[in-house]
């Protein structure tokens, strides 16, 4: 058995038996914990934690994980109205480019002429009844149009998720094509368009699933870039991942970009005055103001 289920005042009991200083008193934490729950707030407690006994070194506080907490819920909701606007805007160039070039096959993603065998061969597993039923632009179009096997390329792109919109990128044969596609984005290299996009669907995935994000590290290292320096040469933190965010979103509207910078520097400042979440932030994170 993987574990006892415990009330709220025995996790309180767990907590003050290892160390944790439980400054928001016993009234409020309880809430805090029946509100966001024992075992997610451990996430953010995992760092002040100082043995494989979960004891907590001296002087950690339940606000402080708390606080944390919140530092990544906040970042999280930040960055996804920016990775929202980059899996729009890049689907939108794949449709608009691979449709253009190919004005004769409304179909272009099962086509073997213009995707790799793998991927047409497999389309078919994804685009199923479930698929259809699911998704009312495709059910209309298949009661409209029953002999077509699949619907059009700007009606079935816009309901793949952005993993799906990388590979369809990834799997395009064409490589004059992705490398036109990469040079919307200022990128000459499709290599590096295909890992700043893999770095933006690792963060994108961490968003959309309640995952942890501050202390995430990319599992491939971000290339190398003229575009922006990383910090203490770290390629693999969430820091340098924002970065590669924010380029894109430069490149989509300077305005946005902006915008979305800002509010990540204003909650981040906003922790100035807490050395325990400011350390988590310069170290973890690895951010840096400018």
């Amino acid at each position: 058995m993987g574990g006892i289920s415990t009330s709220v005042k025995e996790q309180i009991q767990k907590l003050t038996a290892r160390g944790m200083e439980l400054d928001y008193g016993i009234e409020k934490t309880e809430e805090i914990l029946l509100d966001i729950g024992y075992y997610r707030l451990g996430f953010y407690w995992n760092p002040f934690e100082i043995d494989g006994k979960h004891n907590f070194k001296e002087g950690t506080k339940f606000s402080d994980v708390v606080n944390l907490y919140y530092l990544d819920v906040d970042l999280k909701t930040i960055l996804g109205k920016a990775l929202n606007r980059i899996e729009i805007n890049l689907r939108t160039q794949i449709i608009y480019n691979v449709s253009n070039e190919f004005p004769l096959l409304p179909t272009w993603f099962a086509s073997k002429r213009v995707m790799q065998s793998k991927f047409v061969d497999e389309f078919p597993k994804f685009y199923n009844d479930k698929f259809k039923d699911k998704n009312k632009s495709i059910k209309k179009h298949h009661s409209n149009y029953p002999n077509d096997l699949y619907a059009p390329a700007w009606k079935t792109l816009e309901f793949l998720s952005f993993g799906s919109i990388y590979t369809i990128f990834y799997s395009l044969k064409d490589e004059k094509l992705k490398r036109k596609i990469s040079s919307y984005y200022g990128i000459n290299s499709v290599h590096t368009l295909q890992n700043f996009l893999q770095t933006i669907i690792f963060v994108r995935n961490i968003c959309a699933h309640s995952g942890l994000l501050y202390d995430s590290n990319t599992p491939k290292e971000i290339s190398t870039t003229p575009f922006f320096k990383f910090n203490n040469n770290n390629k693999h933190s969430l820091d340098s991942s924002i970065k590669v965010i924010l380029y894109f979103l430069e490149r989509i509207s300077a305005n946005r970009k902006k915008i979305i910078e800002q509010e990540i520097d204003s909650l981040f400042d906003s922790y100035q005055n807490n050395d325990v979440v400011m350390k988590i932030i310069t170290e973890k994170i690895g951010y840096r103001k400018k």
